[in-house]
């Protein structure tokens, strides 16, 4: 039986926010060795995001500029595990896992049309 944890105080709080932080960390980390395109994006928005700041006229669009890149990089992160785990459960073809990259290849397009589509809107 598991020992009972110490919860509920600053401290197990604050240590399970610098673990969740250092888990995120790594997962940006080998997100950036092992994705060329989450490289590529995250090198986009370097640029764009400024942009995103300077070209909106009100914070709800410099929001809606800033916010559709920083989707591209959570959609990014997402296909990336799901990546992972297909290829951690099988080097095999399978339909449904071939399914699983696709439809997580399909959520990064829509993302980046997504973008698209509201830095067109907005500067037009």
């Amino acid at each position: 039986m598991n020992a009972p944890r110490n919860t509920g105080t600053r401290t197990a709080d604050m240590g399970r926010l610098f673990r969740a932080l250092r888990f995120s960390w790594q997962g940006l980390k080998s997100t950036w060795a092992s994705e060329a395109a989450f490289r590529q994006e995250v090198i986009a928005i370097v640029f764009l995001f400024p942009a995103a700041l300077w070209l909106g006229d009100t914070g709800v669009e410099r929001a809606l500029l800033a916010g559709s890149l920083v989707l591209v990089l959570i959609v990014e992160l997402l296909n990336s595990g799901v990546e992972a785990l297909v290829d951690h459960v099988s080097k095999e073809h399978h339909p449904l896992l071939g399914m699983a990259k696709d439809v997580g290849s399909a959520a990064v397009l829509l993302a980046l049309l997504n973008a698209a589509l509201v830095w067109i809107l907005l500067l037009i």
